[in-house]
């Protein structure tokens, strides 16, 4: 049968600020990627989110990204590798002790916003993320943008790695992600997300935003936990996968 893994990425609240549905969404994905703090999240939800998501025996990695709050983790920084590699290992450490606090085994871990789409294009970017998480456990799943340089670079360093495709995203013909703040940036309805997927399955491509069919290996599809419709679009691609005899399970290697 085929399947592939539907995850969301979550515990993006801080302190009094609430951002995202995390107790709707977790029971309806296979992994969750729960912020560690840097851009989004603190102690308090990082054990808050891990606790739901090991009572619904959903896999759990960790989302480390810049350290922005104010802009969400989705500004560029010109960080050095040694320093965003340590900054990632303090990330990773701290989320896997609440995972492991739970009884349970920390599974991946896929960069945040503008670390992931530099690390989509950008060598020393992506080599900074590969030293963090042979640091913490070579046995981690990388997760990456599919087709870009941190997965290609993480199988070169022997990593076990996932490729991701967004469904609430639009691509451009060079397979990278449509810059936020374009207006064709997102999919704003669950039913053209599930389409695309659907499509993405049968045939192996994705359909950028100009029509560039784009071929990709997806492992796990992303739905952005801050998307005002993340449970519609969870639901929607769930039951599109699974009408069509596509498991919904966590990505494993």
């Amino acid at each position: 049968m085929l399947q592939i893994d539907l995850n969301c990425d979550l515990g993006e609240s801080y302190g009094r600020y609430r951002i995202g549905m995390d107790e709707q969404i977790i029971p309806i994905v296979s992994s969750v990627n729960i912020a560690c703090g840097y851009h989004a999240g603190d102690p308090t939800v990082m054990r808050k989110t891990v606790e739901i998501a090991a009572a619904h025996g959903v896999s759990i990695g960790a989302h480390p990204g810049f350290p922005d709050l104010q802009g969400f983790g989705r500004r560029r920084m010109d960080i050095g590798p040694e320093d965003l590699t340590n900054m990632l290992v303090y990330q990773i450490g701290a989320l896997q002790a609440f995972v492991k606090s739970s009884g349970l085994t920390l599974n991946h871990v896929k960069p945040h916003g503008a670390l992931y789409n530099m690390a989509a294009v950008n060598r020393e970017t992506a080599r900074a993320i590969i030293k963090a998480v042979q640091m913490v456990d070579p046995n981690i799943i990388l997760v990456g943008l599919a087709g870009s340089v941190l997965v290609t670079e993480g199988l070169k360093c022997g990593l076990k790695v996932a490729s991701e495709v967004f469904a609430d995203r639009t691509y451009r013909a060079d397979g990278t992600l449509t810059p936020r703040g374009t207006p064709d940036a997102y999919i704003h309805d669950p039913e053209e997300a599930a389409d695309r997927l659907t499509e993405l399955i049968s045939t192996g491509c994705i359909r950028a935003a100009d029509g560039t069919l784009l071929k990709v290996s997806a492992d796990t599809v992303c739905v952005h936990g801050d998307n005002e419709k993340a449970v519609q679009f969870a639901l929607a691609l769930r039951e599109r996968m699974e009408s069509a005899g596509v498991a919904i399970k966590p990505m494993s290697f």
